[in-house]
């Protein structure tokens, strides 16, 4: 169960984020708009396709954990879970600053339980098309992810829903500070300021 968590953590500590953009000759994107890894942050740079990719890759790294444990490890695809949540937000290679697991988060769900994955999918979506704002799509597609999964019949993830969503609302807590002060960037807005808000 150790190497379980260890090999997941692993897999989702690889900084996609921070990988793609430097690839792209976009210099590090901790230097950028929040400094954040994620795809919001990488969206900042102007470039949609790699913001796209970043959010594809974080959330598969974290669904490939699960998936790999579920073939190799049979009962320990919540472990699995974990690990990849927890090294997406608290990476060793960066001195344990990542990203705040929304991506990732919405992926282990899905593997774990695909309908909830899709519901926190399209939450996320309705919420960023009306308010624009995409911390507050996912601290309300995440805060729903345990209603979720008791409608969905999989009680034995309500635990685990509660930790990702404690998670990530941890994570968000400057994010939380801007949105009750009204002074929340808005999707899409690029920045090359070193303004490192978290």
């Amino acid at each position: 169960m150790t190497l379980v968590f260890l090999l997941s953590y692993l897999l989702g500590s690889i900084p996609f984020g921070l990988l793609v953009t430097r690839v792209a000759g976009l210099g590090d994107i901790r230097a950028i708009g929040s400094g954040n890894i994620g795809a919001t942050n990488v969206l900042r740079t102007g470039n949609k396709k790699l913001a796209a990719l970043t959010l594809l890759l974080d959330a598969a790294k974290g669904a490939v954990a699960v998936l790999l444990a579920a073939h190799f490890a049979a009962g320990t695809e919540t472990l699995a879970a974990l690990g990849a949540l927890l090294g997406h937000m608290f990476p060793v290679w960066l001195k344990f600053k990542g990203g705040k697991g929304v991506a990732t988060g919405i992926g282990v769900l899905t593997a774990l339980s695909w309908p909830t994955g899709l519901a926190m999918m399209l939450i996320w979506l309705a919420t960023a098309k009306c308010f624009r704002i995409s911390s507050l799509a996912a601290l309300v597609a995440v805060g729903s992810m345990p209603v979720e999964v008791m409608i969905f019949g999989r009680a034995d993830l309500f635990p685990l829903s509660l930790l990702i969503a404690a998670l990530i609302f941890f994570k968000h807590r400057e994010n939380i500070r801007r949105l009750i002060n009204h002074s929340e960037p808005k999707i899409g807005i690029s920045s090359v300021k070193t303004t490192r808000k978290k």
